[in-house]
């Protein structure tokens, strides 16, 4: 009766069409899996490994998106493969184009030159691979862009805009260039983050012990959690890759809310707020719940299958983007998998796990210790649902997104059982 009732409400209710397909995410951790495999079977665990599987996530979703989604095919990319403008119409705009992408491509390199932050420790690693990489893209970037420009509805874009300011041939649009530099300031900020921190989770899970952690409940969950951080991070990076047209992944438009860069990048080093030693570190005092429930093997187990299922939902909503994942970008509405449940399920698991792993409300040292972490998580976790309001906020301009976010209000499970922890869905047990 109850999957009746489901079956109903979801006949005169659907859920709104996601921009994109379960399978494309399904191709990419199916070539992932299979490159792990690899890996660990021939000991392959250095930082070049980690760039291969990468790859091995990118190429099967690329090749899922072109000939399963024909996502090429879709309006949204702004192609026309029906129209093609003669090379020398074209190649007066795609010069100024390349004007304006060589320009950009420069001052991030100069901001990568000019931080130290960026020559020490893992990054180290991040900038020798996009240093490999540039002349490579550069060149590649010519027939790409000549070839693109002969088919796009509108190919005066944003580099466009910025090169045609930089070589005199228009005035400042100030709108079309700032919206361009914020695009690339999240691939060039997020990227380098991306591929500095990919080789230490991929060495690591290579390189463990799968015999000595299959006989210990916290070493299993922790072998586990690697497991869902390298999917995780393998996915993001592919999203910062390719940013595409053909592939309809572009950025459509980067947040312009100076709250969401600030809520974002507080999160990431070097602006970090919760690192070791940070305004919002809640760890000193604390233990982790291996120490709070030490010589108690069932609930060890247990809490460790709970933070590894936390995990993988943290993983599966970066899974779901696809090509897509990016923080501070719209590149397209979401709302299959996790995005079914909640409007932020990698927010909400990730939050979850921080809550359960740490039991801040325990403490090593005093009740002082306990009081300060359990109030500096709750920070943290603010910050959080900063950061979801903030892409709302970004994303409420598009009918899609409203009219998903409207659903999920009306349907989506973490929000009608929030309404009814507070008494305010009565309906919820009819429904």
């Amino acid at each position: 009766m109850f999957h009746d009732r489901r079956l109903h409400h979801a006949a005169i209710d659907p859920r709104p069409a996601s921009a994109v397909s379960h399978g494309v995410g399904m191709a990419g951790l199916a070539g992932l899996a299979a490159w792990i495999a690899l890996a660990r079977h021939h000991g392959m665990d250095g930082p070049y490994a980690a760039l291969a599987g990468i790859a091995a996530c990118g190429v099967p979703m690329v090749l899922w998106s072109l000939l399963v989604d024909r996502v090429h095919r879709h309006a949204s990319t702004g192609i026309d493969w029906t129209v093609a403008r003669p090379w020398r119409e074209a190649i007066d705009v795609s010069c100024v184009k390349l004007a304006g992408l060589w320009f950009t491509w420069g001052a991030i390199a100069l901001v990568y030159a000019t931080f130290r932050f960026y020559w020490d420790g893992p990054y180290t690693f991040a900038m020798a691979a996009l240093g490999a990489a540039a002349p490579i893209l550069f060149v590649l970037s010519i027939p790409y862009v000549l070839w693109l420009d002969r088919h796009l509805v509108e190919p005066r874009d944003g580099a466009w805009a910025l090169g045609a300011w930089l070589t005199g041939l228009a005035p400042l649009d100030a709108q079309a260039v700032a919206a361009h530099a914020r695009s690339w300031a999240v691939k060039g900020f997020f990227l380098a983050f991306m591929i500095a921190i990919a080789p230490g989770g991929f060495g690591d899970f290579v390189r463990a012990d799968l015999s000595s952690a299959l006989g210990d409940p916290v070493s299993l969950a922790n072998w586990l959690i690697t497991l869902m951080f390298v999917v995780d991070v393998a996915f993001a990076c592919v999203g910062y890759l390719l940013t595409l047209r053909p592939l309809d992944a572009h950025i459509r438009s980067a947040n312009p809310h100076a709250a969401a860069w600030t809520a974002a990048l507080i999160c990431y080093p070097p602006f970090i707020m919760m690192d070791d030693g940070r305004p919002f570190d809640y760890r000193p005092g604390t233990a982790e719940w291996s120490h709070w429930l030490a010589g108690h093997p069932l609930l060890l187990a247990a809490t460790g299958a709970v933070l590894v299922l936390l995990t993988a939902i943290y993983a599966w909503s970066t899974v779901a983007f696809g090509l897509r994942f990016s923080n501070l970008t719209h590149r397209g509405v979401l709302t299959h998998g996790p995005y079914a449940w909640s409007r932020h399920p990698a927010y909400l698991s990730k939050n979850l796990f921080w809550w359960i792993s740490t039991v801040p409300v325990l403490s090593t040292g005093s009740l002082v210790d306990a009081a300060r972490a359990t109030i500096l998580l709750g920070v943290v976790s603010g910050v959080y649902y900063w950061r979801a309001k903030t892409e709302e906020r970004h994303l409420s301009s598009d009918p899609a997104y409203r009219a998903y976010s409207e659903w999920m209000e009306r349907r989506g499970a973490v929000p009608r059982f929030w309404r009814w922890a507070r008494g305010q869905d009565q309906k919820l047990s009819s429904a």
